[in-house]
């Protein structure tokens, strides 16, 4: 099925797998429907385009497009980690006869949605409700760890896009600190997102806590802890997603300060949705709050965690209508 009619803004989020488009109108209206391809399928991204373009049957062709990329941008252009695919936003603008192409990080598209997120996309994890106008940051655990800050001053809008992840993963207790040890033993510099607040980091983090402890346990990868710690059949497997939810907490309290972040904290990723009820009842929020004299003005910022999936395509078209170049 094609992406919709009518529409002047093509819409997309590309993954090193697969690439999601859609259109939405010119005049802030709805988005079609989302149009897949796998990236394989195609050695650029034009012909990609181009393809999902021919599936349309008429209406108003676009005539800007609006890129969200899994990977660092700069001057509007991408090489992609997991794929052969370069997305550049100058090159594809000629080529394909748009007015203008944006390419955007897909961190900082999340960033962008979050104003219009509504209470059914959010799970609430405490707080108040936070302050109009103030910073909004996004952080999500998942491949890697992202995060972001939509930043609002006299009506302009700016996400901040950050590479927070490759800060150093800070201790919060003795246990921890010997976990962070041994992980230095193995990694040299223990990045918050290799560490533990990655699915990478969430096996990594339950491998340094077996040899912390002294257990004797079976390989497994992320998804598989998180199924072992949920369906009871693991308590080791239980431990490492408690400290994964309460370095969580830490982790993004620090942030909320860095920032300012009294607009509210968003948990996004592909990690955290998986296990809300989890998540709820762990020590995330009382070790985000655990900043000695700063302990009020965390208690005051809300935590919310996104379960929307479609939320890139939100904040695609956020920026679309607050960028109308």
């Amino acid at each position: 099925m094609g992406i919709g009619k009518t529409g002047n803004i093509l819409l997309a989020d590309i993954g090193g797998t697969n690439a999601r488009f859609a259109l939405s109108q010119h005049d802030g209206g709805q988005t079609g429907p989302i149009d897949y391809v796998k990236v394989a399928d195609f050695p650029t991204v034009r012909e990609a385009i181009v393809e999902v373009l021919a599936r349309e049957t008429g209406g108003e062709p676009p005539r800007r497009a609006v890129l969200a990329v899994a990977g660092p941008v700069t001057n509007n252009r991408c090489v992609m980690t997991n794929s052969p695919w370069v997305i550049d936003g100058n090159e594809l603008q000629p080529a394909l006869g748009f007015d203008s192409v944006h390419v955007l990080n897909d961190f900082e598209v999340v960033a962008w949605s979050l104003p219009a997120l509504q209470a059914a996309d959010l799970i609430p994890l405490g707080g108040q409700d936070g302050l109009p106008g103030e910073p909004l940051l996004v952080v999500g655990p998942g491949t890697g760890f992202g995060v972001s800050c939509l930043v609002e001053r006299h009506g302009a809008r700016l996400a901040v896009v950050t590479e927070a992840g490759h800060a150093t993963l800070p201790a919060e207790n003795e246990r921890e600190e010997r976990v962070i040890a041994c992980l230095r033993r193995r990694l040299g510099h223990v990045s918050i997102e290799r560490g533990a607040l990655s699915g990478s980091g969430l096996q990594s983090l339950y491998e340094a806590l077996a040899e912390v402890d002294g257990a004797q346990v079976p390989q497994r990868d992320a998804a598989a802890i998180t199924k072992a710690a949920l369906d009871g059949s693991c308590a080791h497997s239980r431990a490492t997603l408690k400290m994964f939810c309460a370095t969580l907490g830490s982790v993004t309290g620090n942030l909320a300060v860095t920032f300012g972040a009294r607009g509210g904290v968003y948990i996004a990723g592909g990690i955290a949705p998986r296990f809300p009820e989890f998540l709820a009842a762990s020590a995330f929020r009382a070790r985000f709050e655990a900043k000695g004299r700063f302990q009020d003005y965390l208690r005051n910022i809300p935590t919310r965690l996104v379960t929307r999936p479609d939320a890139s395509f939100l904040g695609l078209k956020m920026f679309a209508n607050h960028n109308p170049d």
